[in-house]
Parts: structure tokens; sequence; C-alpha cells
């Protein structure tokens, strides 16, 4: 064999090794952006779901996490998730809900009774379904609902009834929906975004805001609010949603292992916020905030009346609220 055909069989054995090689080595580089804090457990359950699936995948995946609004707020890492340049995002489902109405129905204030009642949904068909009209519409796959706590407001002055809310100036999340708290109370929506917050209310362009106590926490805007009203007006969900630029590329082995890590770190940040949100009513006493009782009936009643109507943001079926309001 002359020394050419030698290198030419030596040439042909590393092309067909690579072609063997190349797909099971190659490595798949992944962005996940939210903008929750690091100290949050959606944040630490994320960083836990990277490292399960790159376990899981042998390395063939590998996702970076980036917290605090690094890649955008709500609305622009849902763009972007449209676009191509995130791949794994968490968002409100108000925000979702800009895309398929139904998928808000759970964010609308006194919608949900309780976290049972939460579970529920959050394990339903009629979840899954809503879903379903999401996904068909944008192709992208919602992984897993998770609990994000009872909305509760803050202010610098007390707030006993829906009353004390009126004419307020409210920050509250750029989505539709958000405006159904603010026309049940009659205060006044101000739609800022989330990493903004912090110095709207320091600077006092606006009176008040309304989070889950964890996520006030979190953000610190106990240091610029005095009071914290216990309201519980909306029991809150984020979606986990994986694009469809991703999605559609992964295997179907590939895929169980993204939905059944991506629902355990869901369901671990879900029980790790229902436990937090128990104990900060006492801290945030402790640091000399004035945390309110409410008279949350009277807000109920004041909602309730909205549920429906679509000019405050509704977009669901009326069959849809039934079947919302007939889980147990």
């Amino acid at each position: 064999m002359s020394v050419w055909t030698r290198r030419l069989a030596l040439s042909s054995v590393f092309i067909v090794a690579a072609a063997i090689a190349g797909p099971a080595s190659a490595q798949t580089k992944l962005k996940w952006a939210h903008v929750y804090e690091i100290a949050e457990p959606y944040h630490a359950q994320a960083l836990w779901a990277a490292e399960e699936i790159k376990k899981r995948t042998s390395g063939r995946y590998e996702i970076q996490v980036f917290p605090a609004s690094q890649l955008g707020n709500e609305n622009q890492i849902n763009e972007g998730l449209g676009l191509g340049t995130v791949d794994i995002i968490y968002t409100g489902t108000s925000f979702a809900g800009s895309i398929h109405k139904p998928l808000a129905i759970s964010g609308a204030p006194f919608m949900v009774r309780d976290f049972n009642h939460w579970k529920s949904y959050r394990d339903s068909k009629l979840f899954r379904d809503i879903a379903k009209g999401y996904e068909d519409k944008t192709k992208h796959k919602i992984m897993a609902l998770t609990y994000y706590g009872e909305r509760m407001v803050t202010a610098n002055k007390e707030i006993k009834k829906p009353e004390d809310m009126k004419g307020m100036k409210l920050r509250v999340p750029p989505a539709p929906l958000y405006l159904m708290l603010a026309k049940s109370v009659g205060a006044n929506a101000t739609p800022i975004a989330f990493a903004e917050v912090y110095l709207a209310l320091q600077q006092g362009t606006v009176d008040g805001q309304e989070n889950p106590l964890p996520t006030i926490m979190a953000k610190k805007f106990y240091e610029v609010q005095s009071h914290v009203m216990l309201t519980g007006h909306i029991i809150e969900s984020l979606l986990t949603i994986t694009g469809s630029h991703v999605w559609s590329k992964l295997s179907d082995a590939d895929k169980k292992v993204f939905e059944e890590v991506l629902v355990q770190a869901a369901a671990k940040s879900s029980d790790q916020i229902r436990e937090s949100e128990q104990k900060i009513a006492d801290q945030l006493r402790k640091l000399g905030k004035t945390v309110v009782e409410v008279d949350r009936e009277a807000f109920r009643k004041a909602a309730i009346p909205l549920h429906n109507d679509a000019s405050a943001g509704a977009g669901w079926s009326r069959a849809e609220y039934d079947a919302l309001q007939a889980l147990k």
C-alpha cells in the first residue's frame, strides 16, 4: 500500500469516527432567564434543575441561569423566547396570558381560594387544556406551574378596606390582568417593570405595590414601605416555559428528562415558598413594620363581579371559569 493510500484510509477512519462520536459528545448551551433574586427558591431550583439536566443527559445540555432581569424584564424575556435569544424562562401567568388570555385566569383577584385549590388547578386537566392553547399558538412548551404566593399590598399608610385604596397610585406588573385589582378598589394602576419597583417606591412615583411576602422580603420593599396589608388578594403562579426552538429539537428521551426535572424543581420551589410565607409576617413585625389584618371579605366582594368582565382584563370562557371554581 502506498503512503498516499495509507493516508487516505486513515483519514476515512477519522472521518467515520468523528461522525459517530460527534453528536454524542456535542454540547448544547441554553439560557434560562428570569426576573427574580438569587436568594429566592426559584433561582436555587433553576440552578438545581440545570445541573440535574446536565447530569441526566451526560453533559449534552448545559443551562446557564440569568436571574434578576439580567436578560430583560418579563415582557422582554417572553419576547426573547419567541426570538430564540433565550431558551427557558420563568414568567407570571398574566404575562403568558398576554399571548393566550385563558392562561391568566388563576391570577385574577380572589379567583383561587387557597393553596389546596391552587394545587388542584396545577394538577388538573383544565390547566393542561389551557396550557395546550398557548402551546398550539406559540409552539413553546409549558413545563410546570410554580406557586408564587399570596400577593399582599404595601404602602406608607394603613389600609383596612377597599375604599382605603381609592385614588392610590398602585404599582402593578405591566400585564393587562393586573388592572382588575386596581379597578376593583378604585386605585390608579401604574405599570412598572419589576426591577424598577424599589426605586419607584423610594422616589414616591407610586404610593404602594403588591407582591407575595417572600418577594417583599427578597426585594427589600419593606425598606421603603412602612405598612404591609395581608390582603391575600391573588394566589400567584409562575410558568416554566421552554422555547419552541429548543423543544422541537429534543429527542423523546431528552423531553422526558426536561419535563421530569422541571416539574420536580417547580414542586420544590412551591413547597419552599408556601413554608416561608407563613413566617414572614412575624419577621416584618420584628423589623418594625406595621402588619395589618384587612377586611379580606370586603376585598373579595369588590373583585368577584369583575371575574368575567373583559374590560377589566378577563379573557377566559365561562366554561373555564366554572371549571376552575368547581375544583376542590
